[in-house]
């Protein structure tokens, strides 16, 4: 049975706080079997990190659920560090590009004894069972009696390790602040759109801001060649009208949706971050395989500020893009 000793009083970690991963040997100790932590696996994408130090960019307060669609849910005692996100490495080459959850204990603050614990004197619910590092790397795929993989990480995990928080919980929204996570401008400003929006979704007045106006099968606008995008390069995100000319009313082209928190970006120059060939389905653990274009922008993800369900959501899911809803940066037409 694994003890943890006791420490200085437990203060949670903030937004800014500086920490450094803990060693390996250190981190396998808290996990089970599974590689997991409170449901939380510990991925072989997270083992670069170890002894590395990051900024706290923000506590799971009010993460989306993208698999059951069941509104907000929290990560008891777990951050995001900076934009570290997982590289696909442990699993065949997904190309997500999913933000890194990361439980306190495999944490500690910047100036902390290096055998010190943040937490009180307690019995770990996880028994004598502690992973190996081969154990990280199997538990990341089974195979199906077809032969095909179904993968498991943290973002197929999320809903096992993770608690509903319903869609309006008012104790999470003040979390939001009280930890940092939100200043109280921004947090004033989203609470609004919030209280509007649901008022027009009662009276039925509420409208939705995209507006499909097409058939979904415009994988090439009538003034554009495919552009075979690749990492680099400079492009320009089509208007928001010129892109909904392109969408069936599911909002989708080619199966590939445009929602509501893409449109910020509409008008913007962005840099191509990657082309995405393959991802892990979060709800059924299957690889994805794309048959035909698909991007990824820097700096072009889900903020949490507009659709419901996501609000002050930390994840900053990337948005995936069709190369007609984008044209090649000129900057002689600025």
């Amino acid at each position: 049975m694994v003890v943890i000793p006791r420490g200085r009083p437990h203060r949670k970690l903030r937004k800014g706080d500086v920490v450094e991963v803990r060693p390996a040997a250190e981190i396998l100790a808290t996990l089970d079997d599974k590689g997991c932590l409170d449901g939380v696996p510990f991925m072989p994408e997270m083992l670069q990190h170890v002894g590395c130090r990051f900024a706290v960019d923000a506590r799971v307060e009010r993460a989306c659920d993208t698999i059951g669609y069941s509104g907000a849910r929290k990560m008891a005692d777990a951050v995001l560090l900076g934009d570290l996100r997982c590289d696909g490495t442990g699993h065949d080459g997904c190309q997500a590009g999913c933000r890194l959850y990361w439980k306190e204990a495999w944490l500690r603050r910047v100036g902390e004894e290096p055998g010190e614990r943040q937490s009180e004197q307690r019995e770990s619910p996880l028994g004598d069972a502690h992973a190996t590092l081969a154990d990280l790397s199997r538990a990341t795929a089974t195979v199906t009696r077809e032969g095909s993989p179904i993968y498991r990480c943290q973002a197929t995990e999320f809903v096992r390790a993770t608690t509903s928080m319903g869609w309006f919980d008012p104790r999470s929204f003040i979390n939001e602040v009280t930890c940092g996570n939100v200043g109280i401008v921004q947090f004033l400003r989203v609470t609004t759109r919030l209280v509007l929006e649901e008022s027009a979704r009662r009276l039925r007045i509420f409208r939705d801001p995209v507006r499909p106006r097409g058939d979904g099968d415009a994988g090439s606008r009538p003034d554009q060649k495919p552009l075979n995008l690749k990492a680099g390069d400079l492009v320009q995100v089509r208007t928001q009208s010129e892109i909904e000319s392109t969408l069936e009313a599911s909002l989708k082209n080619r199966g590939l949706l445009f929602d509501r928190e893409m449109v910020p970006y509409c008008g913007e120059t962005r840099r191509v971050l990657a082309r995405v060939d393959r991802f892990i389905d979060d709800r059924t653990g299957k690889m994805i395989e794309l048959k035909s274009d698909c991007v990824i922008l820097d700096g072009a993800y889900c903020r949490g500020y507009v659709s419901r369900g996501r609000w002050f959501c930390p994840r900053q899911i990337y948005s995936f893009w069709r190369e007609s809803w984008l044209r090649p940066y000129d900057d002689r037409a600025q």
